[in-house]
């Protein structure tokens, strides 16, 4: 039985052409968590996702951040974004949860 690795080896157009939209999360100082789903596929921009503390599974990550900046690409649309601070308490309710920037169509930049 063959398989399409297309994808896989990215002999397809490159990540651009796969993973077409950007999600960025921004750190505010304070030690925060995310998670986030999409509905398509998800990676994120980073040489070591385990060192950044982040967990990426099919179309859904799982991290945290303090300060800095977490970059993924995706494919689809956002299905799902939830950010708490270090108290639990949700984004908008806290000044302190890290700021969610989603783009459609971004460049690889």
């Amino acid at each position: 039985m063959s398989s399409d690795t297309s994808v896989q080896n990215d002999a397809s157009g490159g990540r651009r052409d796969r993973l077409p939209n950007l999600v960025t999360i921004v750190g505010r100082g304070v030690p925060s968590s995310f998670e986030i789903a999409v509905d398509g596929d998800l990676e994120m921009v980073a040489d070591d996702p385990v060192a950044e503390g982040t967990v990426v599974s099919g179309g859904a990550a799982e991290g945290t951040i303090e300060v800095g900046v977490q970059r993924f690409r995706f494919s689809g649309q956002m299905a799902n974004v939830h950010v708490v601070d270090w108290n639990g308490v949700e984004m908008p309710n806290s000044a302190h949860t890290p700021e969610v920037h989603v783009d459609y169509g971004a460049s690889t930049r």
